[in-house]
């Protein structure tokens, strides 16, 4: 999907006219499918053996997680890279952060270094919105709590529609720990402004009280909520946030909601498979479906990549070309 030269480097400030990405909750369908189309021309690039752009250069990004993450991390950290930018990981384990320090203190101190972008992800839901009113640079939302996760949201969708093409009346399922699962909200939301139809399917301790109130078929059986899905997308069970026990055991949990061959065979014949990762086998989905011909897992890693830098371009479009001083 190519756009004409002319007009690549007017359409991010043109479309995505935000200074920040705090979460999907907010985005327009016609931001959300520019930036799909930014990170189109990103694969492109990132396939090339030439992968630089000079979008960033001179450009500062601090990449400020709270919570390990290697994946979002590592791609972030690239995709800033490629666009030219001088990336810098926080390590906030051994940072003042463990000494006590606040999280505006934190910012307070980032700011002072004048970064350009900050990506951070947090443990706790507001906290990337609460930095984004502390700092005088573009925040992007990492992943903060069970609230949000954006990029995943929009990998996912670009993963989708190079597959699918268009998500009007698209079925998606969204399987498992939907309440602890920021991913989840976020492709709920940006599945729906995009005319998909979402099912959320989970045993009922692991889906929201108020789940039905942002438009999504909810379902307590696989076979029901699978049945002529055209994407399933399953989630990590994610037992580091739960304070108390949810599911019986992991082994009775795989037996109903976990995702084999014989569920899978539930969902439409060319049904395709996605999970966030990092993957727990055996739990949330089998590996002889997790590395079979309809997993899309692999390519959504690469499509993180190009999502992030689309993200990062659209954002410098609106960084100030002079430096301001506090």
């Amino acid at each position: 999907m190519t756009r004409n030269p002319s007009t690549v480097a007017d359409q991010p400030a043109a479309v995505f006219a935000h200074r920040h990405l705090l979460g999907i909750e907010g985005l327009t369908p016609p931001e959300i499918v520019a930036l799909l189309d930014l990170a189109e021309e990103a694969v492109d690039v990132s396939r090339q053996v030439e992968k630089k752009k000079s979008v960033l250069r001179g450009r500062t990004q601090i990449n400020l997680f709270f919570e390990a993450s290697t994946r979002t991390q590592s791609s972030f950290e690239l995709a800033g890279k490629r666009l030219g930018a001088d990336v810098m990981n926080m390590s906030v384990g051994s940072s003042s952060v463990k000494k006590g320090e606040t999280l505006i203190d934190t910012a307070m101190t980032l700011n002072a270094m004048n970064p350009d972008i900050l990506v951070v992800r947090h443990h706790a839901a507001g906290a990337v919105h609460l930095l984004a009113q502390k700092v005088g640079c573009s925040v992007i939302n990492a992943g903060d709590g069970a609230h949000e996760h954006p990029t995943q949201a929009l990998l996912d969708a670009l993963t989708i529609r190079r597959h699918k093409g268009s998500f009007n009346e698209l079925i998606v399922a969204i399987c498992g720990d939907i309440l602890h699962s920021r991913v989840a909200r976020s492709n709920i939301l940006l599945l729906n402004a995009l005319g998909a139809r979402v099912r959320c399917i989970g045993p009922s301790t692991l889906l929201p009280k108020a789940l039905d109130r942002l438009g999504v078929e909810i379902f307590t059986d696989m076979k029901a909520g699978l049945a002529d899905a055209d994407i399933v997308m399953m989630l990590r069970l994610q037992r580091e946030r739960m304070d108390g026990s949810f599911v019986p055991s992991v082994r009775e949990y795989f037996h109903f909601f976990g995702l084999d061959q014989e569920k899978l065979d539930y969902a439409k014949p060319d049904a395709l498979v996605m999970h966030p990762g990092p993957m727990n086998r055996g739990v949330e989905i089998d590996s002889a479906v997790a590395d079979g011909a309809q997993s899309l897992i692999r390519e959504q890693v690469e499509m993180g990549v190009a999502v992030r830098m689309a993200v990062l371009e659209a954002l410098a479009s609106h960084l100030p070309n002079q430096p301001s001083f506090a």
